[in-house]
């Protein structure tokens, strides 16, 4: 009987390359999304306006996190590039009493507060729509036909202020602190759409709302709950994390009546402070550079040198 062998070949795994005509046809994608700092999709939603609206821009309350500050502006984009109406800054707050947590979820709120503020007396609006003196938490909104505003009352004359919140490429999860800046400025007057369910105090699965939770994070509640438990627990730490809030004799028990006086304040006088004219250092010289001849002579002085302290060093 014949025998048929059979021959087993051993396929080589080819990885697919792509193709002249796959970089033919490709095109990079814009700039600012290479470098992952704006989200196009979210962009084109808030800028695009309705062609029966003509020239008037959307405007969007810009909310921005950087390591050290919270920045809050009201903006709109022209075709040439964004143009800013009004900012306001944590920086800003020390003028206000607030010299210590500009980063935190109570400072978010505030820097939304005065950015809000700012933006009405610039308007003239400031008088007609005063927003939320007694902070309770709670979403304020009102139904006028098929429209929904978010302040309290609608004056017949001047429709409030709308605005819509950017929030860029951060997450927007549950209890951040860009709705802390949302809610300051929704309470400062103006017409920002938005509901509790981003929230602190908002429970996903049984769908409530703790409004006095939300109220809380405002006035700091949160960083006194933490400043007293650390300094039980651990009083080195303690010193340590919290020395500004020491040096500033900022107590735990005192951040509320804070807060509410940072409010008042604010509410006062929300015009930005005037700019410091800006004077430059002129004691300051640059040394003049040297010409070829002078850095040879320079050269030559040094070789010199060498030369004679090598010559001392032999007749010793």
């Amino acid at each position: 009987s014949t025998f048929h062998q059979t021959k087993i070949v051993n396929m080589t795994f080819v990885k697919l390359q792509k193709s002249k005509a796959y970089f033919k046809r490709y095109q990079v994608k814009f700039r600012r999304r290479r470098e992952g700092k704006t989200d196009y999709r979210q962009r084109k939603r808030l800028c695009c306006q309705a062609k029966n609206k003509y020239q008037s821009p959307k405007y969007r309350f810009v909310v921005r996190f950087t390591n050290k500050q919270v920045i809050c502006q009201i903006a709109y984009s022209l075709i040439d590039g964004d143009r800013i109406l009004t900012s306001a800054s944590s920086n800003e707050l020390p003028r206000y009493g607030l010299s210590v947590g500009l980063k935190n979820y109570a400072a978010a709120y505030c820097t939304g507060l005065l950015c809000a503020r700012r933006l009405l007396q610039k308007v003239g609006l400031d008088d007609v729509y005063e927003g939320n003196d007694e902070v309770d938490g709670n979403v304020v909104s009102t139904t006028i036909g098929k429209t929904t505003y978010y302040v309290d009352e609608v004056d017949e004359d001047k429709r409030p202020f709308r605005a819509l919140l950017d929030v860029g490429v951060k997450t927007t999860s549950t209890g951040c602190r860009i709705f802390g800046a949302l809610k300051g400025a929704a309470d400062g007057g103006l017409d920002i759409p938005h509901s509790e369910k981003r929230f602190p105090g908002y429970d996903r699965d049984s769908k409530e709302y703790d409004a006095d939770m939300h109220r809380e994070r405002i006035f700091g509640g949160h960083v006194g709950e933490y400043m007293e438990y650390l300094e039980e627990e651990d009083n080195t730490k303690y010193q340590a994390q919290f020395a500004a809030y020491l040096e500033n004799d900022v107590e735990a028990d005192g951040l509320e009546e804070l807060y509410e006086s940072v409010h008042e304040k604010i509410r006062e006088d929300p015009s930005p402070s005037e700019k410091k004219a800006f004077s430059p250092d002129k004691s300051f010289k640059r040394t003049a550079k040297l010409t070829l001849e002078e850095r040879k002579a320079r050269v030559q002085a040094k070789k010199d040198a060498k030369n004679a302290e090598l010559e001392a060093e032999d007749d010793e």
